[in-house]
């Protein structure tokens, strides 16, 4: 079980890097009251690392506790 994790883990991975890296244009994003404009590269990794964090924090939070 452990090791179809991993298997899946490290497909996820790649193929958020393929979609990372055939998207470089930059684009223009608004947050709130601000304007960026950056690489959608970027923004695609911002929003990878925003949703990594918060399944890891739920988790963390709600998670079954094992005995």
């Amino acid at each position: 079980m452990q090791k179809a994790k991993w298997i899946a883990a490290l497909t996820a991975a790649g193929l958020l890097l393929v979609l990372i890296l055939q998207n470089v244009e930059p684009v223009e994003t608004q947050v709130l009251f601000a304007t960026f404009v950056m690489p959608l590269a970027i923004l695609l990794l911002v929003a990878a690392l925003l949703g990594l964090v918060c399944g890891v924090v739920l988790t963390l939070l709600f998670g079954k506790k094992r005995k």
